[in-house]
């Protein structure tokens, strides 16, 4: 299998067996990202991999489905509501089999294609490989919110080298996402792997620069939590507005939570 396609399918059985403890009242209750509930959270992760199954399907597949989406918000839905309005008959332990089975065919999907195949997304079409990272890093994300709301702790792995990888990636797309110019060179990053590794990216600069936990970076870029509610070293001004606006997901332009809300 796809080794990033292995480490997405450890990240969904993870968040699968947290899910799958919880009581059926806990699905209804509201989480700290934008008041989400636990089944808004899995609906939206299923929503994104039957998404991804249909980019893999063809480029129509996947601009059909898009179009449908795209003309139900242009209505007036949000975008929860308009995830409401096809997944909302899906909920609790329903869910949680649908969302899992249809994750690991997508797996399986990926996989069997060529690695260097180009596929369609909500923002510029990506490799197989960066593409099932950004599955990966959609599930690890949305997770955390269900992990802060049960008060569960999610030990780190070097799974984290996939979601730290596509942060620095789109240190361009930030900016270009907000219709903005980049504030400068693109920063050094150097980080602590959980297994203890360093992890890092682009050439070393002392005045431009992000050190620190590959957690705590991938929980910025992810927008999971606020920089300053990390201990992050953050050097340079292009590395501090980086790190103030990172967006590592497609879609419009999306704020960090504020300092203090997500810890």
């Amino acid at each position: 299998m796809l080794p990033q396609a292995v480490d997405f399918r450890a990240e969904a059985d993870e968040l699968h067996a947290l899910l799958a403890a919880l009581s059926d009242a806990d699905w209804d209750r509201p989480t700290l990202f934008k008041g989400w509930t636990v089944n808004d959270i899995v609906q939206h992760l299923h929503s994104g991999d039957l998404m991804a199954a249909a980019s893999v399907a063809g480029a129509d597949p996947f601009a059909q489905m898009r179009a449908e989406m795209k003309a139900r918000r242009d209505g007036g839905m949000s975008g929860v509501e308009e995830t409401r309005f096809r997944l909302g008959h899906l909920t609790g332990r329903t869910l949680l089999g649908q969302w899992h089975a249809t994750m690991a065919a997508l797996c399986e999907k990926l996989s069997a294609m060529p690695p260097d195949a180009r596929l369609k997304w909500a923002g510029p079409d990506m490799g197989v490989r960066m593409f099932t990272t950004a599955r990966q890093m959609e599930t690890w994300a949305h997770g955390q919110a269900i992990y802060d709301l049960m008060g569960a702790t999610r030990a780190p792995t070097d799974r984290l080298r996939n979601i730290a990888e596509i942060g620095v990636r789109t240190y361009g797309w930030t900016f270009a996402n907000r219709q903005q110019p980049t504030p400068g060179p693109i920063p050094y990053v150097r980080l602590s792997a959980p297994s203890g590794a360093i992890w890092e990216w682009n050439d070393p600069t002392p005045d431009n620069s992000v050190h620190g936990s590959a957690l705590e970076f991938s929980q910025v870029v992810t927008q999971t939590r606020n920089v300053a509610d990390t201990n992050l070293k953050v050097t340079g001004e292009p590395a501090r507005i980086w790190m103030s606006l990172a967006q590592c997901f497609a879609g419009p332009p999306e704020t960090p939570p504020p300092p203090g809300l997500r810890r």
